[in-house]
């Protein structure tokens, strides 16, 4: 094993070589020495509800538990309550679970609660990571790294998230400071830090794959088996896999990864009708615009999301909506990753009311308080429609889908029908919705001060006359 020493020169991102041998590995600063103030579980009251399963119903960590009511959690959703029992009890799982679910807090809370009751008492050592996430898209693992360091807060463990379009060496200079306890990343930049013997993941004691059936669509399989076989063997480490469908593809991924696992499913039909209001609204491809703009324009849409199945679709929504005078952002693959990062900071603050997004880039995103999500083209795949609805209603709250049928893509709507197995109601747009959209009048331009003429001096030569035209 090559080793590094704190001293090591970090590899530009995009080099694939290995780093030079160094004599050791240097051990990484801890962080368990940090003070926390007095807390203890009656801090946390949470009354019994029938039917609902409470995080008190679990043997969890007081630290974790301080973490859980930070967050606003009271209640497990239903692939938490499902899952945990198993997972806690150290059995791998293979779940079928959309995204809005609380899948990411299933498996961190179980995460969390092995690292604080299982700590390592030898030397660690910079970049060994404990667990392993695997996620497809950055912004989902970013996601995913941000909702770990908020449950982590009290426990003096720490979270690492290596995406790519981010800087390298700032993510390396991260991992050399604090213990590498969760990991998070996606296939790419993992590989390009374990190619570097940046990171070592022999020691990894759960490995998460989240999105499996997100990661076969993308191509990523061959960096994932990569990435798997460079952890212990499967039946040495805690496995699970999440994944919205199970195909043939990935149930075989599940045999290959996962020991003896407990099947937990959350139907798509339970997760997208408890929460979210549905409409189809039947339009014409040129009425689109003019609808989507007076939708916008109503006193109960707060934060919204607009989903578009291709690039150059959110493109012109993004200008023309903007042309308009909303303030929008835009989430696509073609959006330099910092562009991106600077967009969704600002959705989640409020500074942007509006979001246009590809269902890859928005993949994951997890905002609170989206009110609306507009489908302004309909998925291809079905499933791409329960994860986009799935920005809105979340965590117990109720919230709107609006999703456009023209005659493009109408047909779309009868396998979203079955994977749903419910029909869904479509109607044609009130007739406010179909007004022609006002064009915004251009900013008045700042009358500039013309300064006086200097009066020309005179000259005995008389100026030619230039107002009638001259013979040759």
């Amino acid at each position: 094993m090559i080793k590094l020493t704190e001293e090591t020169t970090a590899p530009s991102a995009d080099t694939n070589s290995v780093a030079v041998e160094a004599p050791k590995k240097k051990p990484a600063a801890s962080r368990n020495g940090r003070n926390t103030k007095p807390w203890d579980i009656s801090n946390f009251k949470v009354e019994p509800q029938e039917g609902k399963a409470r995080f008190h119903d679990f043997d969890l960590p007081p630290q974790l538990m301080r973490g859980i009511q930070d967050a606003g959690f009271e209640f497990c959703t239903p692939i938490q309550a499902a899952s945990l029992p198993h997972t806690l009890n150290g059995h791998d799982i293979v779940g079928k679970a959309q995204t809005g679910t609380g899948k990411t807090a299933a498996f961190l809370i179980n995460i969390i609660t092995d690292l604080i009751n299982h700590p390592v008492d030898d030397e660690r050592f910079v970049g060994e990571a404990r667990t392993l996430i695997l996620a497809p898209t950055r912004e989902l693992a970013i996601q995913i790294g941000d909702d770990a360091t908020q449950l982590l807060k009290h426990t003096g463990l720490t979270a690492h998230t290596l995406v790519g379009g981010m800087d390298y060496g700032k993510q390396l200079q991260k991992m050399k400071k604090y213990d590498c306890d969760i990991l998070v990343g996606t296939p790419g930049r993992l590989l390009d830090f374990a190619n570097n013997r940046d990171i070592y993941l022999d020691r990894v004691e759960v490995l998460v794959i989240d999105e499996a059936d997100r990661m076969l669509d993308m191509g990523f399989i061959p960096q994932v088996r990569r990435l798997v076989n460079l952890t212990p063997k499967r039946e040495d480490r805690q496995s699970l896999l999440f994944s919205a469908t199970f195909t043939p593809e990935v149930l075989r991924l599940s045999e290959t990864w996962t020991d003896k696992p407990v099947t937990v499913e959350v139907g798509a039909e339970r997760v997208a009708t408890d929460t979210v209001d549905q409409q189809i609204l039947i339009t014409t491809a040129k009425e689109k615009f003019t609808v989507l703009n007076n939708l916008l324009l109503g006193d109960n849409v707060d934060s919204v999301m607009i989903f578009a199945n291709r690039r150059d679709i959110c493109r012109t929504l993004h200008e023309k909506l903007k042309k308009q005078g909303f303030k929008v952002g835009i989430l696509s693959g073609e959006i330099p990753q910092n562009r991106r990062m600077k967009a969704l900071d600002s959705f989640k603050s409020g500074a942007l009311k509006v979001m246009v997004a590809t269902d890859v880039a928005g993949r994951g995103i997890h905002v609170d308080g989206v009110s609306h999500v507009i489908n302004y083209t309909l998925p291809e795949e079905p499933e791409d429609y329960v994860h986009r609805i799935g920005r809105t209603g979340r965590a117990g709250k109720t919230g709107i889908s609006i999703s456009f049928a023209c005659e493009d893509d109408a047909f779309l709507l009868e396998p979203i029908e079955k994977l749903l197995d419910m029909k869904l109601p479509c109607t044609m747009p009130e007739e406010h919705l179909i007004r022609p959209v006002v064009a915004p009048r251009p900013p008045a331009k700042k009358k500039s001060v013309i300064a006086p003429k200097a009066e020309e001096p005179t000259t005995d030569v008389p100026k030619a006359d230039m107002s009638e035209e001259t013979t040759p």
